[in-house]
């Protein structure tokens, strides 16, 4: 893919992750527009510090949002937590779960927070009615961006572009708010959530590495492919005795 084409793209492309070198990494690319993570990706990546590692990531990418997640499960909680985490940069956002664990709406939060001048992510939203129930908490005044999770859509068998096309609609009662897919699992993804309007996907480093595959020539790309084949079945010594 060429840098003209991903130029083209009007969706931004946030990283998602929470390996301090591969956000470095995707930093350097000016095609990255921004950077999530959240708690069980920090516990895969061995973080230990939950505040010293996003102040790390902060420092390490000043200019560009980023955003981190309470974790807290009572509402009172997550409230001080929110204000914690927005005073670490103005480049944070904070992540607010759509529900508590026991799959109470986090609404009345939401809008406390967002008329309070917080700029939040609201994750983990699967449904269209999550989605109008969230839109009408936020401020129209303040930054927002609602996560929702289009590959955990996809894997239960549902195609998630129609309702992704319907939450760009119904968000755009409040134009300070932005739609992000999230949780892609293929890079056609990408294509997808560009085409319905989608403002912003966020991927792990291994789907947006796959950038450079866009328009490859597919012949080119079945060599390869026998090549590879060929390739580790040498080097592996395979052998296969024939009978007669």
């Amino acid at each position: 893919m060429t840098n003209s084409s991903i130029s083209n793209f009007k969706i931004k492309l946030f990283a998602d992750g929470a390996d301090l070198a591969g956000i470095k990494e995707m930093y350097q690319n000016p095609f990255i527009k921004g950077f999530t993570t959240n708690p069980t990706l920090m516990r895969k990546a061995g973080i230990q510090d939950y505040k010293l590692f996003a102040l790390e990531v902060i420092q390490a990418i000043p200019d560009r949002p980023i955003s981190f997640e309470v974790f807290a499960d009572e509402f009172d909680e997550m409230e001080k937590q929110a204000l914690e985490i927005a005073s670490w940069g103005k480049n944070v956002s904070v992540k607010i779960p759509v529900t508590n664990t026991r799959k109470e709406f986090a609404g009345p939060l939401i809008e406390r927070l967002s008329h309070a001048g917080v700029a939040l992510n609201i994750t983990a939203l699967t449904t269209l009615e999550q989605v109008k129930s969230v839109t009408k908490q936020l401020s129209p005044k303040v930054p927002a961006i609602i996560s929702v999770f289009a590959g955990r859509i996809a894997d239960t068998g549902r195609d998630p572009v129609p309702l992704m096309a319907e939450a760009v609609k119904v968000m755009s009662d409040k134009p300070q708010s932005e739609l992000i897919w999230a949780s892609p699992r293929e890079l056609l993804n990408i294509f997808q959530a560009e085409s319905v309007g989608c403002h912003i996907i966020t991927a792990t480093n291994d789907i947006l590495k796959k950038l450079t595959l866009v328009d490859k020539d597919l012949d080119q790309y079945s060599l390869e492919t026998v090549q590879m084949f060929y390739k580790d079945a040498q080097a592996a010594g395979y052998k296969i005795s024939i009978s007669g």
